[in-house]
């Protein structure tokens, strides 16, 4: 049976998916600018996305690293002048009383506080969620909102970020628990006492989707959008599924619907295993990646079109000559409506890239390779997660492995 998948089959899944490629002499499109090299003690292989504030400081989580060696919640600070300085807003214990091992961004709310989950941890070592607080006069407090029990009635082991409401709820998913063990879509909402109460809006059953990895996207409507990696119906070559892209819609009893927007299939037409979030354009349409599938099984860039029902559309599909491999779970769209990301491997160095969509009139999406990873420099290389894209057109994002420590690095790549 599909069941439980074991953290390291995840989409640092380039344990598992590792492709040894020719280098090529592609030329860089853009300028890498290093913002800060990870030394553990300040956190080591910083997974997740970026996120930013008003000012345009950066926010984000490591996996391992800091006081206690089980992950940090980091600021990256940029000065008058331009240059960048990291502190450590929270170490991440392993006492049985915080959570540890985040493979999660971070998401703020309206007054400043931060939220995110960890693989492991809680009172039941499952996860947890947890909101990190700014105290006057500097600091900030952690407290856990909720730790999942992994069990018939509640969730486990979550690997994506939560989505914030404009009322204060948190939503998200866990790669595992629910009555099946193939996980849940949950609600945290919070109380005038400061505790938080959970409910499982969706159960996974497999055959609807399974095993969801990526963060929930909402609409304005209400309305969650999210994939599962697996799960969705068997075909020969996905036993269990090759993955889905699901809505949530509230109904007028209060009870949430779920609708399969697409079943993914091993085809040289389709990727197969969506490990990330959607995102949603102007038009209401929705852009993802899948870890694999497509013409060479290296993973695609798609879109889904709502027009009478929903209709998917590769954008890319990635090749080993020159092209990048096994893109990294999700994509930014810049102001007009370019895409970005990244993939783990392929590129000049092997290594992973840097990468650009652009559409064009009637025609395919034209994919530009705009940075190519080299484990010699000093900006690291293996991107785990997707990019921060800001106002200005300048990217921002991490890398897992190198730079000085061989811990990973924060960077900034300038158009």
């Amino acid at each position: 049976m599909l069941k439980k998948i074991g953290f390291n089959s995840w989409s640092r899944a380039s344990a598992i998916l590792t492709l040894v490629l020719l280098a090529t002499n592609a030329p860089s499109w853009a300028q890498e600018t290093v913002l800060h090299t990870f030394d553990d003690t300040d956190g080591n292989e910083p997974i997740a996305s970026l996120i930013s504030d008003a000012s345009g400081n950066l926010y984000g989580t490591t996996f391992y690293g800091g006081a206690n060696g089980v992950g940090t919640v980091y600021e990256l600070k940029r000065s008058t002048s331009g240059s960048w300085t990291e502190k450590v807003l929270h170490s991440f214990n392993i006492d049985g009383s915080d959570g540890y091992f985040t493979t999660a961004g971070l998401t703020f709310d309206g007054a400043g506080n931060l939220y995110g989950t960890t693989f492991f941890g809680g009172t039941s070592d499952r996860g947890t969620v947890f909101e990190l607080s700014p105290v006057a006069g500097g600091g900030w407090t952690e407290k856990v909102l909720h730790s999942f029990l992994d069990d018939s009635t509640d969730g486990g082991f979550p690997r994506a970020a939560v989505t914030i409401d404009a009322a204060g709820d948190l939503f998200g998913t866990t790669t595992n628990g629910g009555p099946n063990d193939y996980g849940v879509v949950y609600q945290l909402t919070p109380a005038a006492n400061g505790n938080w109460t959970e409910t499982v809006l969706h159960n996974f059953s497999s055959t609807d989707g399974a095993n969801p990895f990526g963060r929930l996207l909402l609409d304005s409507a209400g309305n969650l959008y999210g994939t599962t990696s697996a799960g969705g119906g068997s075909t020969a070559r996905c036993k269990y599924g090759c993955g889905t892209v699901f809505e949530l819609k509230k109904n007028a009893g209060g009870t949430w619907v779920e609708k399969i927007l697409h079943n993914f299939t091993v085809s040289s037409n389709d990727g197969t295993f969506p490990y990330g979030p959607v995102i949603l354009d102007r038009a209401g349409n929705l852009y993802g990646t899948t870890n694999g599938g497509g013409a060479g099984n290296n993973g695609t860039v798609f879109e889904l079109v709502q027009s009478k029902g929903w209709k998917e559309k590769q954008l890319h599909t990635f090749n080993a000559s020159g092209d990048g491999v096994y893109p990294t779970p999700a994509v930014v769209l810049d102001a007009t409506g370019n895409l970005y990301g990244t993939t783990q491997s392929g590129g000049a160095f092997s290594q992973g890239t840097v990468f650009k969509l652009s559409p064009t009139i009637n025609g395919p999406w034209s994919e530009t390779i705009i940075y190519s990873f080299d484990p010699s420099g000093a900006g690291g290389y293996d991107p785990a997660q997707g990019l921060t894209i800001d106002s200005a057109g300048h990217i921002y994002g991490t890398v897992i492995s190198g730079g000085t420590f061989g811990d990973g690095t924060a960077f900034e790549i300038t158009p």
